[in-house]
């Protein structure tokens, strides 16, 4: 290899041959026709030879190349690999040069994949290097397949590190273990900086040593870092152990794994101190001494079983042998001389014959309670409640050794007395919530946070197909009712089921909190214990400084039959008439499942919600056109601020009228009826009238329509609108999935020409029939984008010969 001088004079070399190339090619253009109708010449055969020679050694002449001209600049820029490529974009933006077509098209050559059409690319440049690092830390990409991925100088994962804003951890935690090896202690470092999201998905079963590779990079990148948001997805059954550790490290809680070392950023200060008293408070989710935490506890359950004993029950069943998990997964409350142990899981009960240690542990608990509540020492045994086991850990318990099955029986064994059928089963929250009205999570039995540290924690938690056993969902509502740093919470399909009592309890706690930042709320589910109108009025209840709430439940709750009373539901949840006070909604998507909604229980959370300003309502039913009519005159009278309102999925064909009061009396800037059969009654006398209505209205700039059947003669009906004499402000339409033929589409374009309407906006056209006839459709849409922006897609009309039948 030659010296840097001889480098560098073989530099100016190259720069000189390709300058006066390019002076040759710029001459050459400038010339007549006659004279390039010889063909190419061989100067740019020459250059693209120098701009490779130059390329292969950018080692040494980068500093001179970043001083070439720009268009030699411009030529040599697609020759380079990706890491010189990187480092020159700060050179070539002074120049006023761009990267983005390289970027995009090296997208295209080495990821061979298409970007979601809902994704606005803003630079091509970090996802290609946020898509590379990812690959190369999984191992799905090879850097030595290609030359542009490959430079011995440079360091794949660090050297697009810094443009990683999202990682995505998948499987058995792939990419954890290598993060945290001392090779890419610089990479980890960058990531802190750099990264914002943190993702999980379709998450498998892992070992104790990938666990602990994850709790460090947990702990670099949120307690340490700059990661603000963590979201699981697709984890159809979660391992307990690694969920609650996701979830007390992205809450903010370290503490170091068995055999780990010690955090070098800590500090000998922060790994010394003890937890403060605001911490130690916030660790068991009361403010108030431990001691009153236990003796509440054992209150409560000593009222459940003087309350059982009332009804005087002479059947007695023999006793239940209650088994814990693990010594370590309880949670001890009260001074030395008494502890109270609750399961961090579930307990398992069995009908046969107790063997003498248990019933000796058993009759000594009982002494001990008998010592707390002297009035229940005399009661006679009542039946037991027996408890099932969390989903997920099925098979028989395996015991090894004499005193296993001593050593693994509570302290204290809460005997409830219960009034169910033999054989009825049900969860350890019943009890311990249930008897405390989840006012007070201390006695849930929780892990152990003790010994923890607290630190930076995320602000945006997200669970998606997490199904939630007990103990998980125990755990968050845990961490939730002092997690004040949270500002967005989303729980999508998790099977809360009565847990969501639990939920609502935390959320309560939570607002209770001084600095609590929470105020984005979204909860959707199969089944909700709660409908779906009671459990929104619970939830701005408990939340009154909320801004967003999204809540979908998709079937009805066990409240609409009528075996279950209307009162039914732990003590502290909200249902009934009660006045919802003032709250702070500015957004409120709800999707309802099938059957008629009370329409006084929706106004009544819409009168508390003075500033809403959006609204959406999806699969909304309701038992007549009046309760409809009544929601709308909610609105006008108690949401003056309200600006787009959204209908989906909503049979308002008997709600004409009540469409038409909604376009003359509210003040919206955007309206969607979506897939509503507006049109399917009366579109002859309805269309006018809807017109006059839109002509009227100045403020409305967006109108969408999808899934409506307008038709061609609708469309036509609606271009009135634009027409010299309307007031109407529209900008934004949405006719797609409406039947429109090319024909009618084209006689559409032409009126807008007539009426010499300038630009409007926005004009969608998805999935309708252009296809039938494509060049009219082609000249309808090259129309078209004379007065607006036209929004197209090449659907095949086929697929919807349904629709055509119903509009013939």
């Amino acid at each position: 290899m030659a010296a840097p001088e001889a480098w560098r004079a073989r530099s100016c070399w190259f720069c000189e041959v390709a300058a006066a190339t390019t002076m040759e090619a710029t001459s050459r253009e400038a010339a007549p026709a006659k004279s390039s109708a010889s063909g190419p010449s061989a100067p740019p055969a020459l250059f693209e030879l120098c701009g490779r020679a130059v390329s292969a050694h950018m080692g040494v002449l980068e500093s001179g190349v970043w001083a070439l001209p720009g268009p030699i600049l411009q030529s040599i820029l697609p020759l380079l690999n990706i890491y010189y490529l990187e480092r020159i974009e700060e050179t070539a933006l002074k120049k006023g040069l761009s990267t983005q077509a390289i970027w995009r098209r090296l997208w295209d050559e080495l990821m061979k994949t298409r970007p979601s059409s809902l994704e606005s690319v803003t630079c091509w440049r970090a996802k290609f290097m946020e898509a590379f690092f990812s690959h190369v830390l999984r191992g799905t990409i090879d850097v030595s397949s290609d030359k542009r991925l490959c430079d011995q100088r440079f360091s794949p994962l660090l050297h697009s590190s810094r443009h990683v804003r999202q990682l995505t951890i998948c499987n058995m935690l792939q990419g954890a273990t290598e993060l945290v090896a001392e090779p890419n202690r610089r990479v980890l470092e960058t990531l802190a900086s750099s990264l914002h999201t943190l993702k999980f998905r379709h998450l498998l079963f892992s070992d104790v040593a990938a666990q602990q590779s994850l709790r460090q990079l947990l702990h670099q990148l949120i307690h340490h870092g700059a990661v603000s948001q963590v979201s699981l997805y697709s984890w159809p059954v979660p391992e307990s152990a690694l969920f609650i550790l996701i979830l007390t490290m992205s809450a903010g809680f370290w503490q170091p794994g068995p055999g780990s070392l010690p955090c070098r950023l800590c500090g000998e200060a922060s790994r010394g101190r003890a937890p403060s008293r605001d911490e130690g408070s916030l660790l068991l989710g009361s403010r108030r001494p431990r001691r009153d935490a236990a003796e509440r506890c054992a209150a409560a359950l000593m009222a459940t079983r003087r309350k059982s004993e009332v009804k005087q029950m002479p059947r007695a069943v023999p006793p239940t042998r209650v088994t814990r998990r693990s010594t370590q997964e309880s949670l001890t409350i009260g001074g030395t001389d008494s502890k109270l142990y609750l399961p961090a899981t579930s307990y398992e009960a069995s009908g046969t014959k107790q063997p003498s240690a248990p019933a000796a542990a058993s009759s000594a608990s009982s002494s001990t309670s008998s010592k707390r509540a002297p009035a229940s020492s005399a009661s006679q045994p009542k039946p037991l409640k027996r408890f099932k086991r969390a989903a997920g850990k099925k098979g028989p318990r395996t015991r090894q050794g004499s005193g296993a099955e001593s050593e693994d029986l509570y302290d204290f064994v809460f005997i409830v007395a219960g009034e169910k059928e033999d054989g009825e089963e049900m969860e350890i929250g019943e009890v311990a919530c249930g008897a405390l009205d989840g006012s007070d999570p201390s006695c849930l039995g929780l892990p152990a946070l003790e010994a923890s540290q607290r630190f930076r924690s995320i602000s945006t938690l997200e669970l998606f197909t997490v199904p939630l056993s007990t103990e998980a969902a125990l755990t968050l509502c845990h961490l939730l009712s002092s997690w004040v740093s949270l500002e967005s919470l989303t729980l999508s399909y998790n099977g809360l089921g009565s847990n969501i009592f639990r939920l609502l309890d935390s959320l309560r706690a939570l607002s209770g909190q001084a600095g609590c930042r929470l105020r984005a709320l979204h909860l959707s589910d199969l089944f909700s214990p709660l409908p779906i109108l009671e459990l929104t009025r619970a939830i701005v209840r408990a939340l009154p400084l909320l801004r967003v709430l999204s809540i979908r439940v998709d079937h009805p709750s066990q409240r609409d039959n009528p075996a279950v009373p209307e009162n039914a539901g732990p003590p502290g949840h909200i249902v009934g008439d009660e006045e919802i006070p003032e709250n702070c909604l500015e957004q409120l998507e709800m999707g309802f499942p099938r059957g008629a909604q009370p329409a006084p229980l929706l106004c009544s959370v819409l009168k508390a919600s003075g500033s809403l300003q959006q609204l959406s309502l999806d699969s909304a039913t309701f038992a007549s056109p009046q309760d409809f009519g009544l929601v709308l005159q909610t609105l006008k009278e108690h949401n003056l601020s309200l600006k787009r309102l959204s209908f989906h999925d909503m049979n308002l064909a008997d709600c004409q009228s009540e469409v038409l009061f909604l376009l003359k009396n509210l003040t919206l800037q955007e309206i969607t009826f979506s897939f509503c059969r507006l049109f399917e009654k009366r579109p002859v006398q309805f269309l006018p009238e809807m017109v006059a209505a839109m002509k009227g209205n100045s403020t409305l700039k967006g109108l969408r329509l999808p899934g409506n059947r307008l038709g061609n003669a609708g469309l036509l009906a609606l271009a009135d609108v634009f027409s010299e004499d309307s007031s109407s402000s529209l900008c934004q339409l949405d006719i797609s999935s409406n039947c429109i033929k090319p024909d009618g589409l084209l006689e559409f374009a032409k009126r807008l020409e007539r009426w010499g309407r300038g630009a409007f906006g926005h004009l969608r056209l998805f999935q309708n029939w252009l296809d039938q006839d494509a060049v009219t459709a082609r000249e309808a849409i090259r129309r078209l984008r004379a007065t607006c922006h036209v929004v197209s897609d090449s659907w095949d009309s086929t697929q919807a010969f349904a629709d055509y039948v119903s509009t013939m």
